[in-house]
């Protein structure tokens, strides 16, 4: 993979930035708290990709920093946020700063006139059918149910923002993907270890904790989890193509994860042999 950057970088095109994102690596707010695996990570990517590239560090926020944000956050709107809806906003969303931006200001306009965000409200947005969805339609996509995942997918794309949704949707997929092939790797069994393991700001909501982790063990080996990410990459670079239909994008992605990986014969089988 690397060949294939460099021969890049020897004659990139002038009308394209291209963006690594190493999201799969804990750096903690104290460097020194960092764990040894994402240590060697890291030193990888600054010996192989650092010398083509520039590299942007961004630590983890800590959980406490991030429900501070959140809490001077509505503030500024004129919109008091109760503390333990805040904590459940950033806890439901492992903190994940991006998407606490974003939710956090539909539910300022859900509050309204009201100019107050419950932990309810919190509940009744955040919580809802669309992180639930998500985790349903990884479930039959890791239980191999081709038909489920179909349906789920179909409910998915009817309700909110429907195809338009679609770079959205492959993002989220890609990030519990990624989840689970962290936990495979820890070798996580119960939902205790999984705060050990998934690092703050990428963490799955408490709800999900253990279908996600079951959901990881249906996997046998770290070839199948990568496989479906870069499946899920291929759909995401052909969504941005302009494809003639989204939903058919999605469609055939869900139909390649749910389907068992094709083994090919050894070369030697692939070809009869003259008689």
């Amino acid at each position: 993979d690397f060949d294939a950057i460099e021969q890049y970088v020897k004659n990139p095109n002038p009308d394209a930035l291209l963006i690594f994102i190493a999201d799969h690596i804990n750096i903690p707010a104290d460097v020194r708290r960092m764990d040894m695996q994402d240590k060697e990570r890291f030193e990888r990517i600054r010996e192989t990709l650092g010398e083509f590239c520039g590299i942007v560090e961004l630590a983890r926020v800590e959980e406490g920093d991030a429900v501070r944000w959140t809490l001077e956050s509505a503030a500024a709107q004129e919109v008091k946020i109760d503390s333990d809806a805040a904590r459940e906003l950033v806890d439901a969303l492992g903190g994940d700063m991006t998407m606490i931006s974003s939710e956090l200001e539909k539910l300022v306009l859900y509050a309204g006139d009201r100019k107050k965000i419950t932990l309810g409200d919190v509940e009744t947005m955040v919580l809802a059918a669309k992180q639930r969805s998500l985790y349903e339609l990884t479930d039959a996509i890791s239980g191999k149910d081709r038909s489920r995942a179909l349906n789920i997918l179909d409910a998915i794309l009817t309700s909110g923002d429907g195809e338009e949704a679609a770079i959205g949707h492959l993002y989220m997929l890609a990030r519990t993907f990624r989840q689970m092939l962290v936990i495979l790797e820890k070798n996580v069994r119960d939902s205790r270890a999984i705060w050990q393991a998934l690092w703050q700001g990428f963490r799955v909501p408490p709800f999900a904790a253990d279908d996600v982790i079951r959901q990881a063990r249906r996997y046998k080996s770290r070839r199948e989890l990568t496989r479906a990410l870069r499946l899920i990459a291929r759909a995401d670079l052909a969504l941005r193509s302009n494809p003639p239909s989204k939903r058919l994008v999605l469609e055939n992605l869900i139909l390649n994860l749910a389907s068992e990986p094709k083994v090919l014969p050894p070369a030697w089988q692939q070809e009869e042999l003259p008689v």
